[in-house]
């Protein structure tokens, strides 16, 4: 069973974790609630989320594919964050999966795990590289890393994530018991 550690903190953007969390669970892997701030983090719409433990208590190593919601707050502390840095640098030496949706991209960009094709929130890849910036697709997997853009992307980002971590058979019971039809 695939193990996917996702990191919130204060501002995170509650549609894009919840449904990622959601998603990833319906298709039975294991999903970490990780924060860097207080167990009960409070999300950009003021919603209240229990993670499952704090960043700094975890073995980056136990996990397949650690994944960034956005929300700008949110962003802006996980890029701030040498915990988060040292996680997801961790992460892309292992050559595991690493993956952000919305504004959290930059985060990436930060800790420098990005390859040369990502999306996101419109307006954040003047942060980053607009020159390497695909305003085309809602989803971009580039090799190891793989980008959405914001939170009406979130059920196909989620998606994909379980395309990656589990098989056909799996991605296809998920996605039709949720009734996807348009990707």
């Amino acid at each position: 069973m695939s193990k996917v550690l996702i990191i919130i903190s204060t501002g995170f953007e509650e549609i894009e974790a919840i449904s990622i969390i959601d998603i990833l669970r319906r298709a039975n892997i294991e999903v970490v609630i990780a924060t860097i701030n207080d167990l009960l983090t409070v999300g950009a719409n003021g919603i209240v989320v229990q993670a499952n433990q704090k960043l700094e208590e975890l073995d980056i190593s136990l996990f397949d594919m650690i994944v960034l919601p956005g929300g700008a707050l949110n962003t802006q502390n996980l890029a701030e964050s040498e915990e988060v840095k040292a996680a997801l640098q961790k992460m892309k030496k292992e050559n595991k999966y690493i993956a952000a949706i919305c504004a959290a991209p930059y985060a990436l960009h930060e800790a420098k795990v990005l390859n040369s094709t990502y999306t996101c929130y419109p307006s954040f890849e003047k942060k980053i590289d607009s020159a390497t910036y695909d305003s085309q697709n809602e989803v971009v997997i580039d090799k190891k890393v793989i980008t959405s853009q914001g939170p009406a992307t979130a059920m196909q980002f989620s998606l994909e994530l379980v395309k990656i971590l589990t098989n056909e058979k799996t991605f296809l019971n998920v996605k039709n018991g949720l009734l996807v039809k348009h990707f």
